[in-house]
């Protein structure tokens, strides 16, 4: 490379970790109270897997390599401390049983944001974009929490 010429550097993506951490903006944006939610049925176009605490299921998105600005809908509860991963609908009965993961589908209904920043009982993550959403696939989801569920020793011979 020739000494002198600038390089472009794109900046880093986002973290997981990084965009579930409520912003001071975000903060004062909730407080106002100009945003708003809605209850949309499960079941239908997705199914959600809740997992608790937020970070297991950040953890799991990171081993799943998924990109923050690959368009997957993800958001929080910071009340509640839980995360909502959306996969295709039907599916999300593969996570039944895990430890600290509910299943919502069918019946079921999940508070999601209407407004841009939602309310701290439901903000995206990664905001569902206005081309066809993207869903998380469920099999690769439940491996990896298994994975970050099982015991040390086991964890070692699992991967």
């Amino acid at each position: 490379m020739a000494h002198g010429l600038a390089t472009a550097h794109k900046p880093a993506a986002p973290s997981w970790y990084r965009m579930a951490q409520p912003t001071s903006r975000r903060r004062a944006l909730w407080i106002r109270g100009g945003d708003r939610t809605r209850w949309a049925a499960c079941g239908c176009a997705w199914d959600a897997v809740a997992i608790t605490p937020i970070q297991l299921g950040l953890d799991a998105l990171v081993a799943m390599r998924l990109g923050t600005e690959s368009g997957y809908r993800v958001l929080a509860d910071q009340i509640r401390g839980v995360l909502y991963i959306l996969v295709p609908p039907g599916t999300g009965a593969a996570a039944i049983g895990l430890p600290g993961v509910r299943v919502l589908s069918t019946g079921s209904q999940l508070l999601i944001p209407v407004t841009e920043h939602g309310t701290p009982a439901a903000h995206w993550i990664s905001p569902p974009r206005p081309s066809r959403p993207r869903l998380v696939p469920t099999g690769r989801l439940t491996t990896r929490l298994r994975r970050l569920m099982a015991p040390a020793d086991e964890g070692a011979t699992a991967r």
